[in-house]
């Protein structure tokens, strides 16, 4: 059932619920990613940002144990794990976050060319800000 203003023509209504829809399905959409979908993306972000750099991981999974961080990675083994709390996040999000992992892959540390790294994600700035409001919010 949807909820509208008593006010709203039928065209306004029809508007309405085809947005609410819409928004319905692309976050199903989210909720249903699979590990084949994030190493995909893995792949996808580091031939965009990364291609000066030989990474590619050997696997990106999503995890349900992560409490405190949205991902990890071992570089040894490069391997990277994303928590499910950003399953449903927007994409520039988990894109932000599986990026931050592939730096971690070159640079295991937080340093300054770690952050340069990062940096070359064009959203990097907005998607550090969304992760410290939920973060904020749940605390």
């Amino acid at each position: 059932m949807v909820l509208i203003p008593d006010r709203f023509s039928h065209e306004e209504e029809s508007e309405w619920v085809e947005r609410m829809l819409a928004r319905l399905a692309a976050r199903q959409a989210r909720t249903r990613r699979s590990d084949a979908d994030l190493l995909a993306r893995a792949r996808q972000l580091a031939a965009r940002y990364l291609s000066d750099h030989q990474v590619s991981p050997a696997s990106v999974r999503w995890v349900g144990n992560q409490r405190c961080r949205w991902g990890s990675c071992t570089p040894e083994d490069a391997t990277i794990r994303i928590s499910e709390r950003v399953r449903g996040m927007p994409d520039w999000v988990l894109d932000y976050v599986v990026f931050h992992e592939l730096v971690h892959l070159i640079v295991p540390t937080h340093s300054n060319h770690f952050w340069a790294l990062v940096g070359r994600y064009p959203r990097a700035e907005r998607a550090r800000g969304y992760l410290e409001g939920v973060s904020a919010a749940t605390q």
